[in-house]
C-alpha cells in the first residue's frame, strides 16, 4: 500500500521508548512502531463502536425476528 509521509510530535520520552523497541528487533524504524500503533488504535476505536452499537440491541427482540423469520416459508421469504 502506498505511504504518505507525515510530520507528528511526540514526546522524548515516548521516542526513546520507541527507539528501544527498534534495537531490541521488535520493529525495523520508529515509522513501523507508529504505523502499528495507529493502526491498533484505528481498530480499537472500530470495536469499541461496535459494541455500542450492538449494546443498542434488544436480545428478545432479534430472537423474535430470527425465529419468525426462520419459521417463514419459500414463498413468504420472497428472494431471501
Amino acid at each position: 500500500m502506498p505511504a504518505a509521509k507525515i510530520t507528528v510530535m511526540v514526546d522524548e520520552k515516548v521516542v526513546r521508548q520507541m527507539d528501544r523497541l527498534v534495537r531490541e528487533g521488535k520493529y525495523k524504524s520508529r515509522s513501523s512502531v507508529i504505523q502499528d500503533a495507529l493502526e491498533e488504535k484505528l481498530k480499537e476505536r472500530k470495536r469499541k463502536r461496535l459494541v455500542e452499537e450492538l449494546s443498542k440491541l434488544n436480545p428478545k427482540e432479534e430472537r423474535e425476528l430470527a425465529d419468525e423469520f426462520l419459521h417463514m416459508d419459500d414463498e413468504e421469504c420472497g428472494e431471501y
